[in-house]
């Protein structure tokens, strides 16, 4: 059975939604208590997963040439992991 376009946004949109709630939560400390690194962290991870099913769904990304989407992985992923490498180094 396949999904509708109108579904499928509606969904991911829903997903955005309860991460936006998830990052807040991880913000305020729940769940991770003084270890706080941890919650940057995944905030980060949460947000670019975030940016990717926007770019991806939102913008059309999904469903353009190869070469461009596949500029756009590598970017989300290496800002991502430059990100978090430079504030777990303290920089």
């Amino acid at each position: 059975m396949a999904v509708s376009l109108q579904s499928r946004i509606t969904g991911i949109w829903v997903g955005l939604i309860v991460a936006t709630g998830l990052s807040w939560q991880f913000g305020h400390g729940f769940g991770f208590g003084e270890k706080f690194h941890y919650a940057t962290a995944a905030i980060l991870i949460i947000t670019f997963v975030k940016i990717r099913f926007v770019f991806l769904d939102f913008m059309e990304l999904r469903t353009a040439p190869w070469p461009l989407r596949m500029a756009f992985e590598v970017w989300a992923v290496s800002v991502c992991v430059i990100l978090i490498g430079l504030y777990w180094l303290g920089v």
